[in-house]
């Protein structure tokens, strides 16, 4: 893609600044036969298994909890919510900590936790992020010193920006993780 739009870019004279991993490609590619860059902008199609886990697994949890209120009353179904919410805060609390995020962060990660993690289209970690932006907004000065920052371990949690990053990642892993150890909880509870 680069070297067609390169080979094909307007003027006598071209300057490309390419970072050093596109340079082989593009010298590679340059001199071959005209490039079909149309084909190499098409998306194949998505997969359907993607979509069937990321709602398999929400639709599963309400599925269970409803069969817990249905055949083990309201006791077990409240008591299902009720594990379902403390392990799913848990999660996104934990996670929101790792990452050292402000406390109204951590506090936010921790009541959207449950809720994010029965809707796919969103995440505690984003949310958490979100807030985590506003309250800690980075500075210009975080972008240019990026690049520093993120060759060492210090550096990589001491930039905001790169911070965001973590806040994001770790809520999302925290909340992933108390998904994962809700759901046997929520299968014990119906087994019983």
């Amino acid at each position: 893609y680069l070297a067609e739009s390169i080979r094909n870019a307007p003027g006598k004279r071209i300057i490309a600044i390419v970072g050093a991993g596109h340079t082989p490609g593009i010298k590679e590619h340059f001199f071959d036969e005209t490039i079909d860059v149309e084909e190499l902008k098409t998306l194949p199609p998505k997969g359907k298994a993607g979509t069937i886990v990321k709602w398999g697994i929400p639709i599963a949890i309400v599925i269970i909890v409803i069969v817990g209120f249905f055949f083990g009353g309201s006791k077990v179904g409240s008591d299902m919510i009720v594990w379902w919410i403390v392990v799913n805060c848990a999660g996104a609390f934990l996670g929101s900590l790792a990452a050292l995020s402000h406390p109204l962060t951590i506090l936010v990660a921790t009541v959207v936790g449950p809720f994010t993690s029965l809707n796919p289209t969103i995440a505690a970690g984003w949310v958490a992020g979100l807030v985590e932006a506003n309250l800690r907004k980075p500075k210009v000065a975080d972008l240019e010193n990026l690049y520093n920052d993120i060759m060492s371990f210090k550096g990589f949690w001491r930039n905001k920006v790169t911070r965001l990053l973590l806040v994001v990642v770790l809520t999302n892993l925290g909340s992933a993780i108390g998904t994962i150890v809700a759901l046997p909880v929520l299968i014990k509870y119906l087994v019983a």
